[in-house]
């Protein structure tokens, strides 16, 4: 088959023909139908610090946000049919550490990734663990399909596992506007939200988060210090009851604590490229601030709200605008430099070889 590899310790990768790869006994081996570019699929294009030190497989074939259709399964597969539409959660887990045995599978102690520690799915071909292969509606689009590995992401960051409280009537905060921070606000708003602000300095992304329903997006570029005074009062004054850092930059984790109610609850899931210098008597123990780190999605809680959202068309057509390019998965080169010179939303990924 055809896939993209990367077949050496830096930057890029090459359209090469492999294997076709054969189902063990609990794998599914799925046609790629659609497949979406995810920011660690960039950082690994790039081979940027975060890369070096992460990949231990050379080659490895890229990508892990995919939909497809089974052609044919493992000898021991139950509860999957040729012919089903799936994605992939792209967490592999061993089922039997203490993390696992409690609840949090997304956070296994011996946890591997696609794309990153097993071969990915920007190929013809993929395989996915039995356990792994999430069954889509028939009817929906591959392309919003293949989405909804980082559409769990924003439900994770907006519900954490380890609360009951839900969004009916708070004021949510949205730090940063990538696909992920896109999909949280239309999300927010169908739990319940009352209003949703969002920071973000990339005019098309900006555009994007109002097309996603934000009640007021702001730059942090123009506005500088007077950020966090502009958020609370498009929030009614008193600022925000639940904030999500998406950004993974230093002035934007300040922008939102500054930002809060006393009491809030934040989810950081932006990864910061360094460490990050922060006041923490003044930002979250003086203001009794409630911390989620967000890692993945609940497995598999948070793929049953995903389909809920899905289900409903007016969301459907939300997430189907943030998709700015429609590419061909050889021309992975130039979705690449695309998305490096900011001049993309999501980009979707179709098997055209």
């Amino acid at each position: 088959m055809r896939a993209i590899v990367k077949t050496q310790r830096g930057p890029g990768g090459e359209l090469k023909t492999v294997p076709d790869p054969r189902p063990g006994p609990h794998d599914v081996l799925v046609e790629v139908e659609a497949a979406s570019i995810c920011g660690t699929d960039v950082h690994l294009w790039e081979w940027n610090e975060w890369a070096q030190n992460r990949v231990k497989r050379i080659p490895l074939i890229l990508g892990h946000e995919v939909a497809g259709k089974i052609i044919e399964l493992g000898r021991d597969v139950e509860g999957h049919q040729v012919g089903d539409r799936v994605s992939a959660e792209t967490h592999i887990v061993d089922g039997t550490c203490y993390q696992c045995r409690t609840g949090r599978m997304h956070v296994c102690e011996n946890l591997e990734v696609f794309g990153v520690d097993h071969d990915g799915v920007f190929a013809e071909y993929a395989l996915i663990p039995q356990r792994n292969a999430w069954t889509n509606d028939p009817h929906l689009d591959p392309a919003l399909a293949s989405m909804q590995e980082p559409l769990g992401n924003a439900i994770h960051s907006l519900l954490p596992e380890d609360t009951t409280e839900d969004l009916a009537g708070k004021d949510v905060l949205v730090t940063g506007c990538g696909p992920i921070g896109l999909l949280a606000i239309p999300a927010a708003k169908m739990f319940g939200a009352a209003r949703v602000v969002a920071t973000e300095v990339n005019p098309l992304r900006i555009s994007l988060a109002r097309k996603m329903g934000a009640d007021a997006v702001f730059d942090p570029r123009e506005l500088g210090t007077g950020t966090s005074k502009a958020v609370k009062e498009a929030l009614g004054g008193d600022g925000a009851d639940v904030a999500l850092e998406m950004s993974g930059h230093p002035t934007s984790l300040q922008i939102l604590f500054d930002s809060i109610k006393p009491g809030a609850r934040v989810s950081l899931l932006g990864l910061f490229s360094r460490p990050v210098p922060f006041d923490f008597d003044d930002a979250v123990i003086t203001k009794a601030a409630r911390i989620h780190g967000i890692y993945g999605r609940r497995m598999f809680e948070t793929w049953y709200s995903a389909r809920n959202l899905l289900a409903r068309e007016s969301f459907r057509e939300k997430m189907a605008s943030i998709i700015t390019h429609r590419l061909p998965i050889p021309e992975l080169p130039r979705a690449m430099e695309l998305i490096l010179s900011q001049q993309t939303g999501k980009v979707s990924l179709r098997p055209e070889w």
